[in-house]
């Protein structure tokens, strides 16, 4: 995997899953992950399977780490 995708990735899903972008529960927060996950990994010629399920990830336990805070 490429270094630059996986910091794109980090930083579009960090920004659009968290609570300020109106997604309140982890679902609609993996959702959000998976779909830009989905399109930065196209954007980047990357695995799209890889890519949903890092922004999938992501999504879901950005609150716990206290990233949408």
């Amino acid at each position: 995997m490429q270094p630059k995708f996986i910091a794109a990735l980090g930083l579009f899903v960090a920004l659009s899953a968290c609570n300020t972008y109106g997604f309140d529960s982890d679902t609609e927060r993996a959702v959000a992950g998976a779909a830009l996950g989905a399109g930065t990994a196209a954007a980047l010629d990357a695995d799209l399977g890889t890519g949903i399920a890092i922004g999938a990830l992501a999504g879901v336990f950005c609150d716990d780490a206290g990233v949408c805070r």
